[in-house]
């Protein structure tokens, strides 16, 4: 078996060691050695955007956001559904950026080289809190999901606050995506508190094990909106 070879290395915002690794065709992300994710995750980064995008009538006015750039995965399955609209991907860590734009970029076919896509380079709660009825879907891959955390500060994006946020960030009958790598029924229960007609779903999660599978919520805010609970 080839060796695992240490390709680029960066600090997180939380101090935390990024690690970009390689070992033939396989690409991974570690945090703090934890590993954060995987080009064999394909198929489940690439179900949140056909799950999250699925109500979406492609055209020009459809915007769709992206938090975490992750490997282009989601971005790329995004763009794939969004026709002439745009899709915004905000993403932290600017060597995850630099590593996509490198070595990582042929493998969801360089999706930030798309004239449709916008790079917001900061934290996704930023643009989230900055908007009012501005996306269509919100898809969210960051850390490990609402339950398995590799960055603690990413709580808050998955509390009451950072829903209500997400809901009005939504235009009405916009959905929010959010992947994760276990399901967590107090997440469900938070997302429909606040007003989401909201279900948890199994993918594959992985192409070379089959029986491996991460969860998609698919949270779609009502067409008559109602303030949600703060």
């Amino acid at each position: 078996m080839l060796p695992w070879e240490r390709l680029a290395t960066a600090d997180a915002p939380d101090g935390k060691p990024l690690e970009l690794r390689r070992r033939g065709h396989e690409y991974r992300i570690r945090a703090g050695g934890q590993e954060l994710m995987s080009n064999e995750d394909e198929p489940s980064s690439r179900s949140l955007s056909e799950l999250g995008c699925a109500h979406i009538t492609p055209g020009p006015e459809v915007r769709v956001l992206v938090g975490g750039l992750g490997m282009g995965f989601t971005l790329r399955a995004a763009l794939d559904l969004v026709g002439k609209g745009n899709v915004e991907v905000a993403e932290l860590v600017p060597a995850v950026v630099e590593w996509n734009e490198g070595p990582l970029g042929p493998l969801a076919g360089h999706p930030l080289r798309d004239p449709r896509t916008v790079l917001y380079l900061g934290d996704v709660r930023d643009r989230i809190r900055a908007a009012s009825g501005d996306f269509d879907a919100i898809l969210l891959d960051v850390d490990n999901g609402p339950i398995a955390l590799a960055h603690a500060k990413n709580d808050a994006l998955y509390g009451r606050r950072g829903i209500a946020q997400c809901w009005d960030a939504l235009k009405p009958g916009g959905v929010l995506g959010v992947w994760s790598l276990l399901d967590d029924q107090r997440y469900t229960t938070r997302l429909r508190q606040q007003g989401f007609d909201a279900r948890a779903q199994k993918v594959f999660g992985s192409r070379k094990d089959r029986g491996r599978e991460h969860v998609i919520w698919v949270a779609q805010k009502s067409q008559r909106s109602r303030k949600p609970r703060r």
